[in-house]
């Protein structure tokens, strides 16, 4: 295994605009993902497998709710802090920051915000610790961009709730300990239910034959006559709206995961045409090579400044959910334009998994589709500075 060699680009000297806790929380997970990760992530990769072992170290650098309070075993970090680490584990594997991604923002982030007391205080603290995986269960085999459309549903049972449906591309379901689900009840209004495994009708069958995301468990969630015990319902938050809450704060995740694929990629490139000789004399010298890498390090500056400002407003609770969706879409097509060109440059080494670039540009397929794809993001923005809704 070649040794991780990777050098963050700053080329505009973003690190003064950060607090000295903000590059300890980033220092300390890009070092993790260096000795953790990086040696084994194209093995895992290759065969299709999420690493398990890595759990506890992504639990102990912070990554499962960081902006979680302390009380609930989160490590009450702000915005920036939570950017950064999903920053850092992306530049590793996008699967691997995915599994992060769903158990901070999709799991811990709704039973905080929409749950009480004694859900907070049973689930919580199992899932910061990593004892404890959680899903997240929107998504269904026909209704993808449009999750209005659900028909998981439950019905009221008097002691209990009847659950029924699917749900499908689960990261984290075929080993989650519990999914937040959403359904609708008898009157089609959207709530959050949380499914433990072991509930009789609960099934999580895996997703195979993935040529993106392959170090990252992908599933199903299947439901047959489930019975949710009544205090398992998010009681302080339902409707559409809900689901979506959570959506922000992944899709802020992703717009600074994203960022990590694509500064490995350009670091990967960068020192490739030092290295690489052709025609007597490093690729790097030649024009068009210096063009691509020069666009590469402009496009990464752009969406560090436009995430770090996204950071700053999400901090003071100002971040509209438009203005996240556009990072999202900007900086997931920022970082796969920079794979496919940095892939180009180490020519046919490029989809060797000697480098990571080849595996980045195929996570980056599925990154640029979930949690809301490319087009989608388009259109909000579009509804956002017209007020013309092309949904309708």
């Amino acid at each position: 295994m070649k040794p991780d060699l990777f050098e963050a680009p700053d080329y505009y000297n973003l690190d003064d605009l950060l607090s000295d806790e903000h590059k300890l929380v980033r220092d300390t997970a890009r070092a993790w993902v260096k000795r953790d990760v990086s040696p084994i992530i194209e093995e895992y990769a290759q065969k299709a497998e999420f690493p398990k072992q890595i759990i506890g170290g992504l639990a102990e650098i912070g990554a499962f709710g960081p902006y979680i309070p302390l009380e609930y075993g989160g490590a009450g970090l702000d915005q920036i802090s939570y950017g950064l680490i999903m920053q850092e584990i992306e530049r590793g594997d996008s699967g691997v920051r995915s599994t992060a991604s769903v158990q901070s923002s999709l799991v811990m982030y709704p039973i905080w915000k929409y749950g009480n007391e004694a859900q907070r205080q049973k689930y919580l603290p199992k899932l910061a610790s990593g004892e404890w995986i959680g899903c997240f269960g929107l998504t269904e085999p026909d209704h993808g961009s449009n999750p209005s459309g659900m028909v998981t549903n439950f019905k009221d049972k008097g002691d209990h709730y009847l659950l029924n449906g699917a749900k499908m591309w689960i990261s984290n379901a075929p080993f989650a300990q519990i999914a937040v689900v959403w359904a609708k009840d008898e009157s089609g209004r959207i709530h959050g239910l949380i499914v433990e495994r072991g509930m009789e009708g609960f099934s999580t069958p895996e997703t195979h034959n993935k040529w993106s995301l392959r170090a990252s468990a992908t599933g199903e969630l299947i439901f047959d006559n489930v019975k949710i015990p009544k205090e398992n319902l998010l009681p302080n938050k339902s409707g559409l709206g809900a689901p979506l809450g959570c959506l922000d704060s992944a899709r802020y995740g992703i717009a600074w995961g994203a960022i990590g694929a694509a500064m490995d990629c350009y670091d990967t490139a960068l020192r490739y045409s030092k290295e690489r000789i052709q025609f007597g004399k490093p690729i790097g010298q030649f024009q068009l090579q210096q063009k691509k890498l020069a666009e590469m390090i402009t496009e990464i500056t752009k969406a560090q400044l436009l995430t770090w400002r996204l950071g700053v407003l999400r901090n003071e609770d100002k971040a509209t959910s438009a203005q996240i969706s556009m990072a999202k879409r900007n900086n997931v097509d920022m970082a796969i334009t920079i794979a496919r060109e940095a892939r180009q440059m180490l020519g046919g080494m490029g989809i060797t998994g000697e480098y990571s670039i080849m595996r980045h540009s195929m996570n980056l397929e599925s990154v640029i589709t979930y949690e809301g794809t490319h087009d989608i993001h388009l259109l909000i923005t579009g509804f956002d500075i017209t007020g013309l809704n092309a949904f309708k």
